[in-house]
């Protein structure tokens, strides 16, 4: 599952977990990310620590490791995927992009941690990364957020038949709390998947945004419709 940050995707996350036969990773090339890049983020020498950091140790343990239930969710964000990394081993695994509106994202993304680069929030890095793989083939499953949001049911039941996976009702709610498939950031971003039990109805109208985070939603918006025009459209 590849998205940018603030975008659903944890809380997916806890729906594949709740399915029974689904294991969970969660951003395993975050560390090399923040070591590659310096970037001052929260818990960044904790976070370097939890996990390898070089995307080369990270690999096997997505494609060739056993894994001890029939499904594996692989929780990604697509600007941890450096130009330097070699991306064909993603031709081994299943793979869906989760996108989200600019604005929610740069308002959501802003509320914690104050104005990001336009590189930070991965649309750029999402489109050019479908684009490589749709032209390989086959081509990734796209799926948005507010699809989800409006209608958790529908959207999943609709998500696991592209990929192949059958439907289960159990994937709409899951216990309250953090999980241990979770990373040692969870601590800082997780607090409201982690006080949730199910998704969370429908978004409301897009935020007003102004300033620089309207400029950056701007700068945004045409990675998200041309990507967007691939969504899974639910029936």
């Amino acid at each position: 599952m590849w998205s940018g940050p603030r975008n659903l995707s944890t809380a997916m996350m806890r729906s594949f977990a709740a399915r029974g036969d689904c294991a969970c990773v969660d951003e395993p090339f975050y560390a090399h990310y923040l070591r590659q890049t310096g970037l001052p983020h929260p818990m960044r020498d904790a976070v370097i620590e939890s996990q390898p950091a070089d995307w080369r140790q990270v690999v096997p343990s997505l494609t060739t490791d056993p894994v001890d239930r029939p499904i594996q969710y692989q929780k990604h964000m697509v600007q941890h995927m450096l130009p330097c990394m070699d991306l064909d081993w993603t031709e081994r695994v299943t793979n869906v992009f989760l996108i989200r509106e600019p604005e929610r994202v740069a308002a959501s993304f802003a509320a914690k941690r104050g104005l990001p680069d336009p590189e930070e929030l991965g649309f750029a890095r999402q489109w050019q990364m479908y684009r490589a793989m749709a032209a390989r083939g086959p081509a990734p499953v796209v799926i948005d957020s507010a699809d989800i949001r409006r209608d958790p049911a529908r959207a999943l039941r609709a998500l696991c038949k592209a990929i192949g996976i059958a439907w289960t009702p159990r994937m709409l709610s899951w216990p309250q709390g953090p999980r241990p498939e979770d990373g040692i950031w969870g601590a800082v971003w997780y607090d409201a998947v982690n006080a949730s039990t199910g998704f969370a109805g429908p978004e409301g109208p897009l935020p007003e945004l102004d300033g620089d985070l309207a400029r950056l939603a701007r700068i945004l918006r045409p990675d998200y419709e041309a990507i967007a025009a691939h969504r899974l459209r639910i029936e």
